[in-house]
Order: structure tokens, then sequence, then C-alpha cells
């Protein structure tokens, strides 16, 4: 089964985890996917090994922005229904606050998309959906 017979599978059941496997760093992450509203929402849950400042505890700015840059992925391939994964081309990334040591959700926005590149926004945050953890801006090459 290629990309998009498994993208069209997970949109008619709603079960994302064979999309998550075909990025293994989203696996190692523990990223999930699910539509709600007719829109991608992303979770990455909570797991000590992602905890970046132990005497806060905060998660990782790093485990934070590879869950942003693997939603926006994930988003553009389940918004084009993409045969193949895009590659990033530029990522910008702006921490708002910190990462507590709980689950982090995110949404992302295609906010220009031409026929090889696309520009994605994207916000994630914990607690209040209007008090973000942190953005995201990138530009991916659509293969």
């Amino acid at each position: 089964m290629d990309l998009i017979d498994k993208l069209i599978a997970a949109k008619s059941s709603g079960d994302y985890s064979g999309i998550i496997d075909e990025l293994p760093y989203a696996k190692l992450l523990g990223v999930e996917m699910r539509e709600e509203n007719d829109d991608m929402q992303f979770v990455l849950r909570f797991q000590d090994k992602n905890i970046g400042n132990t005497l806060l505890p905060a998660l990782h700015g790093g485990a934070i922005g590879g869950f942003l840059e693997t939603a926006a992925l994930l988003h553009l391939m389940w918004a084009r229904e993409s045969r193949e994964v895009p590659k990033t081309i530029d990522f910008s990334l702006d921490y708002l606050r910190s990462g507590k040591a709980q689950d982090l959700y995110a949404r992302c926005d295609i906010t220009k998309q031409g026929k090889r590149v696309a520009n994605v926004l994207m916000t994630a945050w914990q607690d209040d959906r209007s008090k973000p953890v942190a953005v995201a801006r990138a530009h991916f090459l659509l293969v």
C-alpha cells in the first residue's frame, strides 16, 4: 500500500497511525494526529524523554520544534493527499512560554500553496489555545 492509499484509508477510518509510521521521527516523538471539525489537530503526548529542563520541569525546545515541523509536514500530506513527504526548505520558531510537563497540541494553517512551494504557520499550546507555547513558520518543497 503506497502513501496515498494509506492516507485515504486513514481519512475514512480516522486512524492516522499508518501515516505517522511513514515519518520515523514523528513515531519517535510520539506525535498523534486527529481530525476535528474538518481540520487536523496534532498532539505530542507527554513523555519524560521530552523533558529538557528537569528543574522546572519543561519540555525540550527541540522536541517542541520537531513536533511543530512534523505537524506541518503531516498537515500538508493530509491537505494535499500527497504521494510523498514534502521537503523542508526553511523553518523559523518563536518560543513564547515554557512548555509544561504535559501534553502539547498544535494546529497548522497553509497560508500559501503553489505548485512547488507551500508556506505553513504552526501554533502549539497546552491548557489554553489563546496562550501559545510556540509559533513557527516554514516553507516546504512540494514533491
